[in-house]
């Protein structure tokens, strides 16, 4: 259904009820006296969330897609103020970071798995390049995907996908002006409204100008989008969005273990390791673009077409802490030098990078349909793909200018390098070509079978520095899913799936034997058990256990001259349990929770003292709670709470050392009130609340490991008026 005619229960009833007593009170006016009734109390909850297009197991309510899903809504959002990916991440247990920097595109992983920037992330189900900041002033909801994921978004990363859904046009005149505890300056609007009773425009727009907690590492943010929904006779239906953002701000680097072996002490959160005066600012311009056309041949029966563009341009430019090749300590080579030095030594990289262009551009087409064999109804849906990837980069600077050392009060200044980026050239070309088809079998009034899959066809190839072809992979696979649904009670279900899919292989790092080069594909298998239960109050319950496989990827120990070959060899298991509680728990008090028992492990790697080790950056248990607050003696008056905890997470490959559990307490207020009749709204937020010290993400880029620390306490405050 499309997102323009959702209706809520409470509207329904309403107006399936109307014309019914408009023609008994009409029939009866001349006979009866009008009679006073006594007052009746309707209150409506908010149903099941509905999902877009962008399940694997098709387009369906929460409670009957067998796949564990969480929904994040804009009221929810924007209560929490998340303007960031990372941010984000922290309200679901199931996630994340996975090299998330100040300063720079952040990614995330789910499920102990780092998302493929290439097509982890959507926008109205459509594939963009995750290489930019992702805004939210235009997103209506994050529909968070965990898992197997293939049928939807082909060659994937195993973890899942994050799919955003962008707002559509509706009667809304709001502007929110917001400040924090570090003097940023924050501007938004939204307008939006009907122009005719058949074409509607919604326009979002963000003026931010950062003040970061880390020194030297302030930035500016400007966005601007525009969706517009054309209802085209009877039948069809056109909904096309269009955003575009300019950023620019210094990259902060992470961390790294002392000698390989040990954590930094006494570290402080407001210091840009190797920051120097020349050092320009990380600029990402990005373009997003979708359209999807719909058309209704009979109630049963629609066909959906879609295109994206999505592209990002990022100017790189990074005074960037690296290891210590060229520091005292590691002279003799006793010390691994991909990590600072013992004594906090580390060495500093003139990083430049200018004109780095990703750009997705897909093309999906699709028929979905209802009938009946016998006693078996079927909900159909059938369609082909394209998806086209390219990525074009300049010849890089990347040089040694000097060392310094954590415990510097001020880093000390080096000469830039004098060397220049080369000319761009095509360094990788990708097509996806795809046919794809899922069944939804309705057996009785209890059973759902859901059977389906995706055939892919990839074609990719990798080129050097200098565009000379170095690569070709050609592969075609068939990936299979399916799932059994059983409907316990109105309010509960059961179900069970199995999913295959399809990823990449990794680039060997450059300290590795087969540095640069990439892995062949490798395939995966997930299996799923999990319940759901939507109580009629709107609260919605679920659990869900499943297992995921693939070949486990890791720099093998051997006698080659550089120590290490990038292999893949033996298999990486990831086996959890999940628990999630979202919605109105009580007519005042709002919940989002959720928990994660994640146990991540290598197994017959070829290297013993790997097997049976936590992987690094996957805590085994993670929470996430959230809790809001209507206080009954003051009217718009609301509170809120939060609480974030993560068990110890190994920061080496061999559990040796493991960043400490931590907690994390948030809290909130907000007062909604009018004024001379036009709605305004206050929110004032503090995370962090008892200014904790914690490693937040011991995550990985092209095989070297890094540490971030969490932000300290910040307290943010906006208000949004109505007009």
């Amino acid at each position: 259904m499309n997102r323009c005619y959702r209706l809520t229960l409470l509207t329904a009833a309403l107006c399936a009820a109307l014309p019914l007593y408009a023609s008994d009170a009409d029939s009866a006016a001349g006979e009866r006296s009008p009679t006073d009734l006594a007052g009746i109390r309707v209150q409506a909850r908010k149903p099941a969330a509905p999902l877009a297009p962008s399940s694997s197991f098709g387009s369906a309510d929460w409670k009957n897609t067998p796949a564990s899903v969480n929904v994040l809504d804009s009221a929810f959002l924007d209560r929490l103020q998340v303007r960031t990916l990372s941010e984000l991440a922290r309200h679901d247990a199931s996630l994340g970071d996975s090299y998330a920097p100040v300063g720079y595109y952040q990614n995330i992983a789910i499920r102990g798995f780092a998302l493929d920037p290439a097509t982890g992330y959507r926008f109205n189900g459509l594939s963009i390049a995750g290489e930019q900041r992702l805004a939210l002033e235009n997103v209506q909801q994050v529909e968070i995907l965990k898992g197997e994921a293939g049928l939807a978004a082909g060659v994937m990363a195993p973890g899942g996908i994050i799919n955003y859904v962008g707002k559509r046009p509706a009667e809304v005149r709001n502007i929110t002006l917001a400040t924090d505890s570090e003097g940023s300056r924050y501007a938004a609007v939204d307008l939006g409204g009907w122009l005719t009773p058949r074409f509607g425009l919604r326009f979002n727009a963000a003026w931010d100008d950062t003040s970061s907690y880390i020194e030297h590492a302030d930035g500016r943010r400007n966005f601007y989008s525009l969706a517009a929904d054309w209802l085209i006779g009877e039948h069809g239906k056109l909904e096309v969005d269009a955003n575009y953002q300019t950023s620019a701000q210094r990259s902060a680097s992470g961390f790294q273990l002392l000698g390989g072996s040990e954590l930094p002490r006494g570290v402080d959160r407001s210091r840009m390791l190797g920051h120097q005066p020349w050092q320009q600012p990380v600029g990402i311009d990005s373009t997003n673009l979708t359209a999807l056309h719909t058309y209704d041949f009979s109630p049963a029966w629609q066909s959906r077409v879609s295109v994206g563009h999505s592209r990002s341009v990022i100017q790189d430019n990074v005074a960037f802490a690296y290891g210590c090749y060229y520091a005292a300590g590691c002279a003799d080579g006793n010390v691994p030098g991909n990590y600072f030095a013992p004594n906090g030594d580390y060495d500093i990289y003139d990083y430049r990078s200018p004109d780095d262009v990703r750009r997705n551009d897909e093309a999906r087409g699709e028929l979905r349909g209802r009938f009946s064999t016998g006693a078996v109804e079927h909900e159909l849906s059938v369609g082909l793909s394209a998806f086209h990837r390219t990525v074009d980069k300049r010849q890089n600077v990347n040089e040694y200018v000097g060392t310094a050392n954590i415990g510097d009060a001020q880093v000390p200044v080096f000469d830039p390098s004098p060397l220049q980026p080369g000319p761009s050239a095509r360094r990788l070309d990708s097509w996806q070509r795809a046919v794809f088809a899922l069944d939804r079998m309705h057996v009785g009034d209890d059973w759902q079978w859901l059977a389906g899959g995706r055939y892919v066809r990839l074609d990719e190839r990798a080129y050097d520095k200098r565009g000379t072809p170095e690569r070709r992979s050609r592969l075609s696979q068939f990936l299979p899913q399916t799932a059994l649904v059983w409907q316990a009670t109105e309010q509960l279900n059961v179900y069970a799936s199995y999913v295959e899919g399809l990823s990449l292989g990794q680039e060997a790092p450059f300290w590795t034997s087969n540095g640069s080069t990439f892995l062949p594909a490798m395939q995966s298998r997930q299996r799923e058990l999990g319940v759901k239960y939507a109580a009629t109050d709107g609260l919605m319950l679920g659990a869900a256990v499943f297992r995921t496989t693939q070949p486990f990827q890791y720099a093998k120990p051997d006698a080659s001259e550089a120590g290490f070959t990038f292999v893949q060899e033996g298999t990486q298991a990831h086996t959890g349990l999940e628990l999630t509680a979202n919605g109105q728990v009580t007519e005042r008090l709002a919940l989002n929770a959720s928990a994660s028992v994640l146990q991540a492990r290598a197994r017959d790697a070829g290297t013993a003292f790997y097997d049976g080790q936590q992987l690094v950056n996957v805590p085994k248990v993670r929470a996430a709670v959230h809790v809001d607050y209507a206080l009954p003696f003051a009217p718009g008056l609301a509170v809120s709470g939060g609480w974030r905890y993560a068990s110890s997470n190994a920061a080496t490959v061999d559990g040796s050392v493991k960043a400490p559990s931590y907690s994390v307490f948030d809290a909130g207020v907000r007062f909604q009130h009018a004024l001379r009749e036009h709605p305004v709204t206050w929110t004032l937020s503090v995370d962090n609340v008892f200014d904790r010290f914690y490693w937040r993400d011991t995550g990985s880029s092209y095989g070297d490991y890094y540490l971030f620390a969490g932000a300290p306490r910040q307290a943010r405050l906006s208000v949004t008026f109505g007009l």
